[in-house]
């Protein structure tokens, strides 16, 4: 999965528990590839506090607004652990292809999202919601 080659910004609590969910997923997950993407992400990304990570990154749990840069169709997606996932409510897994592009990346990014009819590229619009912000600002 090739991405612009901005630096990806994950958390220590996200990193933390992404690479346990790697670890118990590893032998039983028939998409191999998929988690072999986002332990490559993981593996160049920064890890950062909680509290230190920018408004505008996309974190686990944030919701952000994309836009297909072919068709300029605007989604609205939130990016959740497996067990949290739900394509008809547009609750993207991490584990899923269109996950790991977005994770750790931040609004103006464009991201590449390889589908079964070819690549997407997808342009991050904005972070609605990011559960880092929402805190600090509570």
């Amino acid at each position: 999965m090739k991405r612009n080659k901005r630096t990806l910004v994950v958390t220590y609590e996200d990193m933390e528990r992404l690479r346990s969910l790697l670890e118990a997923t590893r032998k039983f997950h028939r998409d191999r590839e998929y988690l072999a993407a986002l332990e490559e992400e993981l593996e160049r990304a920064e890890t950062v506090p909680a509290m230190s990570v920018p408004r505008d990154v996309v974190t686990m749990n944030s919701t952000v607004r994309v836009k297909d840069v072919e068709s300029g169709k605007e989604t609205t997606y939130t990016l959740v652990f497996p067990r949290d996932a739900d394509f008809t409510r547009n609750r993207v897994s991490v584990l899923a292809p269109i996950g790991t592009a977005l994770l750790g990346y931040r609004a103006g990014d464009v991201v590449e999202w390889r589908m079964p009819s070819g690549v997407r590229h997808l342009r991050i619009e904005d972070v609605v919601y990011q559960p880092e912000s929402a805190k600090q600002a509570a």
